[in-house]
């Protein structure tokens, strides 16, 4: 069995700016491992421009976000494997993992980093009643078949959940012939970028349908046609208000879920966005296990996924150095009403070396708020906000000279201005 000091679960977006975050930090024996047969994940498959203004300081598309990555992972000399599947983890980070050029191999790692991103919701998990014919597929799949494979799925689409990913979607297969007759969202607004919802169906006249959803699946082998209505406040279809298209293509952008399988399987604690349960470190209940990107929780923005990943290198490759097992002194992070969730959910105490990020969403569309970071009755921090979506997530950092005490929570709260 080898040892490794850093193994990255992972060799997406997050996985390769943590490894280059650990490299330049000092550490040199670094493994990636990556399922696919490409690094850079998702990035491959996002041919749109709108990546890197952040991390770069100009527009890319996803593969061109990604080769900048794996370059630096490549000029660094950084170890990866391709088309690798990790079986599982103990919890003393001993990783097992098989490809077809070196069988089954164990490593003995002294930290790891998740980076495993997520996987899509499909029909199964929403059970649209109705036919099981194909025609059904995943935004993200069909932009992975269109993009990659060049397999253009249907050319009468329609569109259910008003992810970023769908709306994508709908103007490539705009772009590439098909005709898209337009999107349902459950939810009485969309859950993408405000500037995707302009550019992908306003510009292109795609209709957006507000708080509807498809009722009924038509088809014996092929999609033929969906029927979708609309809802009440509850989410239960109204009756008379059915709608009818013809279409040979349902393409799903209902949600995204970490893929935290490696996890459940040692029982380390996740949240209700089923990523992982971390500090302001990035580190897990399991010392030495990191998480970041898109397992730990859904973003918005690319450069963000990689500012994570760097945070996660650099304290990885801190634990690496220092071997640093103390259980410390935590004390919770606790959303208040109208936070979906927070991120981290608890804090070292005994390690607040840097200042504190806090990633969260609101749970539904706000104006005119102020959000709050407090502690029993001190306000550590207040920010002004004239709007707020669920689909943008919100940033507010804490400097580390923060006066927090050890024995009380933190909330993240909301309220109107008056």
């Amino acid at each position: 069995m080898n040892d490794v000091d850093l193994v990255i679960i992972g060799g997406g977006s997050a996985g390769l700016a943590a490894a280059v975050s650990a490299y330049d930090c000092g550490l040199r024996n670094i493994l990636i491992l990556e399922k696919d047969r490409f690094l850079g994940g998702i990035l491959n498959q996002c041919i749109h421009p709108g990546f890197g203004l952040t991390e770069f300081k100009e527009q890319l598309t996803g593969p061109e976000y990604a080769e900048r990555f794996i370059d630096m992972v490549i000029n660094r000399g950084i170890s990866y494997r391709l088309d690798t599947m990790v079986m599982s983890m103990t919890s003393d980070k001993v990783i097992t993992y098989s490809n077809a050029s070196e069988g089954v191999v164990k490593v003995k790692a002294k930290a790891v980093i998740l980076a495993t991103g997520c996987y899509e919701r499909n029909a199964g998990s929403i059970a649209i009643p109705g036919d099981r014919p194909s025609g059904v597929i995943t935004a993200g799949l069909a932009q992975r078949y269109l993009n990659i494979d060049g397999y253009l799925v249907g050319k009468r689409v329609f569109i259910l959940g008003s992810g970023d990913i769908g709306l994508i979607m709908a103007r490539r297969m705009t772009l590439e012939g098909a005709k898209v007759l337009g999107v349902a969202e459950i939810m009485p607004y969309s859950n993408g970028l405000n500037r995707n919802i302009v550019q992908c169906l306003v510009d292109y006249d795609i209709p957006l349908y507000l708080s509807h959803t498809v009722t009924r699946i038509i088809g014996k082998k092929k999609l033929e046609k969906i029927i979708i209505n609309q809802v009440d406040d509850k989410f239960v279809p109204i009756p008379g208000t059915e709608l009818e298209f013809d279409v040979d293509t349902l393409l799903l952008s209902i949600g995204l879920i970490p893929s935290n399988e490696l996890l459940d399987k040692l029982n380390i604690p996740t949240d209700k966005t089923r990523g992982a349960i971390v500090d302001q470190n990035l580190q897990t209940t399991l010392p030495g296990v990191y998480s970041c990107g898109n397992v730990l929780h859904v973003h918005d923005l690319v450069d963000f996924v990689s500012m994570e990943g760097k945070i996660a290198g650099k304290n990885a490759t801190k634990y690496v150095f220092e071997q640093d097992t103390s259980s410390g002194s935590f004390i919770k992070v606790v959303p208040q009403t109208g936070i979906s969730y927070a991120v981290p959910q608890r804090i070292d105490v005994q390690h607040i070396l840097e200042p504190i990020e806090f990633k969260f969403r609101v749970s539904k569309p706000k104006r005119d708020i102020f959000i709050s970071i407090s502690q029993g009755e001190r306000l550590l921090k207040r920010a002004f906000h004239p709007v707020a979506i669920p689909s943008e997530m919100i940033n507010m950092t804490l400097p580390a000279t923060s006066q927090i005490n050890d024995d009380e929570p933190i909330f993240i709260s909301i309220k109107e201005r008056a």
